[in-house]
């Protein structure tokens, strides 16, 4: 949609036909021009339909048509109506044409009438389609609450607000797009978020060059950087969970809602916030460090443990007697390194097919499907017992934390240490984990002053144990 310069003129009939133009409400059957007499003027309405409450819409209308004055074309005649004849509860007067047709595709009621000033009124009688609350698929809980986010801004502001009753909570609106004109909501606490990261934040969103911000925080994040494709890891945390985006408030950053989206953005971010999980907040300090620490050791050896399985098997003759059960008695009939591959493919055919698998049948096909392509490539002789052990392994692994990104990103390195393992033998395996940390020091984001590494580049200690340990409870 374009930015349309210019004001209402006061002549009503030349507005009219001005908003008849932009809004082409001959081309659209859902865009709706209304035109009523009522008290000796003439009025117009414009709204969309499905967007307004049937209900509110009648009741306005009727207390219209009970109005005996609207006005004598002086100004300050819009004002005065909205004020002492418009029984809705959010009204504004405006004479910018850009505002008025923002409004009306926004879902708002346009109210003109030839007794008004060069004013409009912007009637807000919005509702949305919207599905119901409910704990999101990706990040469930064992205890907590069971609400997420939903695609409606409006009520994920709400969750939010209904968690942190402070005058301090900070939440400005952003309109970003040129044909979406998509609406955003920027959450803080003012008096502990970092005033200078939020300006910067919103100096760049709104400095946004983009047509279209369709696919959510994706959309931002691409359009806010310049990325580099060769660097897997996520550039930005996402959550569905309110009270984890209220914990994050209160905690002094900074959340990013998105209209049409059902997930937050959470800055600044770092690569072990993606290791934090609302479970370890439910628990006492004892079990949810028990917890963290156990999901940190399994996941860093999702990246680390089949080319280090795979090394060892490259050098099986200096193995000492006690770890010779590494060594598979079955190797099969095709090249380790090929079976770990082809095992590594696999899962992913696995993935794509249960997400457009019928849910009714997802689930058992997903499980029966792997257990049986197992089975018979090991009864076959394609692969080895060991292998689908191990590769079991990574994969069950991978969901110990819940963004699908960084799951990926230890897939692309996993991939590249054994590539260089085969390759340069110890030295490609220890060339291999200096690529994977030079890659996440250097991973670019929009954190402001911090590192992708912090708290460990730069160092903060206490920052680092309140990560990797559960010191005390948030909120």
């Amino acid at each position: 949609m374009e930015i349309y310069n210019g004001t209402l003129t006061g002549r009503f009939d030349e507005d009219v036909a001005v908003m008849d133009a932009i809004l082409r409400t001959d081309s659209s059957f859902d865009m709706l021009r209304k035109t009523m007499e009522v008290a000796g003027a003439r009025i117009v309405m414009y709204y969309i339909d499905g967007f307004v409450k049937a209900e509110s819409l009648q009741k306005l209308l009727t207390y219209v048509l009970s109005v005996k004055s609207m006005g004598d074309s002086q100004p300050g005649d819009a004002r005065k109506f909205a004020d002492q004849h418009m029984p809705a509860a959010e009204v504004d007067v405006t004479d910018a044409i850009d505002g008025l047709v923002l409004a009306v595709m926004s879902g708002c009621t346009v109210f003109l009438c030839d007794k008004f000033d060069a004013n409009a009124l912007i009637i807000d009688l919005r509702t949305y389609p919207a599905r119901q609350t409910e704990e999101p698929e990706n990040d469930k809980v064992m205890r907590g609450s069971r609400d997420g986010f939903v695609e409606t801004m409006i009520f994920n502001t709400a969750m939010i607000r209904r968690r942190i009753r402070s005058t301090d909570l900070t939440i400005r609106y952003l309109n970003i797009g040129t044909s979406t004109r998509t609406d955003m909501a920027l959450c803080y606490m003012d008096s502990r978020a970092d005033l200078d990261y939020v300006e910067e934040l919103c100096r760049k969103l709104q400095q946004l060059d983009t047509d279209s911000l369709v696919l959510g925080h994706q959309s931002v994040i691409e359009s806010m950087l310049k990325t580099r494709w060769y660097n897997p890891f996520p550039k930005i945390r996402a959550t569905e969970r309110p009270d984890t985006a209220a914990a994050t408030i209160l905690e002094g950053g900074i959340i990013l809602i998105c209209d049409n989206s059902p997930e937050a953005m959470i800055f600044p971010t770092s690569l072990f916030d993606f290791l934090q999980e609302t479970d370890d907040y439910y628990f006492p300090p004892l079990t949810g460090t028990y917890l963290r620490l156990l999901r940190h050791l399994i996941f860093w050896m999702t990246m680390i443990l089949t080319p280090l399985w795979y090394l060892l098997l490259m050098h099986s003759d200096i193995l000492p007697e006690s770890l010779k059960f590494l060594i598979p008695a079955d190797p099969g009939a095709l090249p380790i390194l090929f079976q770990l591959f082809l095992t590594e493919f696999a899962l992913d055919g696995l993935k794509l097919a249960s997400l457009n698998t019928p849910s009714t049948l997802s689930n058992s096909l997903s499980v029966v499907g792997g257990l049986l392509l197992g089975d018979f490539a090991v009864t076959v002789g394609w692969l080895s017992p060991d292998v689908i052990l191990y590769m079991s392994f990574v994969a069950i692994a991978n969901f110990t934390q819940s963004n699908y990104e960084l799951g990926y990103a230890f897939k692309y390195l996993r991939i590249l240490l054994l590539i260089l393992t085969a390759l340069f033998d110890v030295w490609g395996f220890a060339a291999g984990i200096v690529i994977a940390v030079f890659l996440a020091a250097t991973n670019r984001t929009i954190d402001g002053r911090r590192r992708y590494l912090y708290p460990l580049i730069p160092w903060n200690g206490k920052a680092l144990a309140r990560l990797v340990f559960r010191l005390k409870k948030v909120g």
